[in-house]
Formats: structure tokens, sequence, C-alpha cells
């Protein structure tokens, strides 16, 4: 199935990143390659269904690489892509923004409700 093109950058970025998790597990990829049980107790909240389907859904995408040691117990690493690394770059800036209004932002939520 071909997806029509996309009206703007914005709408392209957001296919890729979008969603509660992507941008979580690739900021705890950010410092180098994870293995999957690090990246399960980084990722708090996330069910292990959720965090499989949203690396392969990244893997796909081709902004993360599944590296497979083929070893008994199982060792599998999850590492950014250069793709993906850019990525993470482009999210550093929004990350400071709500590091910055944390506080208005949480406080906000609390008055809503």
């Amino acid at each position: 199935m071909r997806r029509q093109a996309y009206g703007c950058g914005l709408e392209a970025a957001l296919d890729i990143v979008g969603g509660k998790w992507k941008p979580i597990v690739l900021w705890h990829l950010t410092p180098g390659p994870r293995r999957f049980g690090e990246l399960r107790r980084l990722v708090t909240g996330i069910s292990e269904k959720m965090l499989i389907q949203q690396l392969r859904e990244m893997a796909a995408d081709g902004i993360v690489a599944r590296k497979d040691y083929q070893e008994v117990p199982p060792r599998v690493e999850y590492a950014l892509t250069l793709f993906g690394v850019s990525l993470s770059e482009a999210l550093r800036p929004l990350c400071d923004w709500g590091r910055e209004h944390m506080r208005r932002i949480e406080e906000a939520k609390a008055e809503a409700g």
C-alpha cells in the first residue's frame, strides 16, 4: 500500500516519531546502544508488548538498528542509525523547551483537573 505525499515536513516527521513512546525510546537510545531489558527499565510505564511494537516500527522506519547476537540467553541490542541520530538532534530543542516550562505545564494540568 502506497502512502500519499506528505503535506509538510512536520507531517512527515510526526509520522516517524508520533505517539507517546517513540520519542522517549529515542531519547534513551541517544547515549548509545541499549539492550532490550535496559530499555524496558528506562521507559517507565510502557508494557513489554508495546516496547517491542515501537522498536519494530522504529526499525522498519530506519531510525533504529537491531542487533541479535545469537547467544543463549538471548542478547539483543538496539541503537540509533545515522537517520535516528539526526531525528534525536531535531528533538533536543523540544526537550529543552519542555524542561524550561515543566513547572508551568504541571501546574496547568493540575488546575485542569
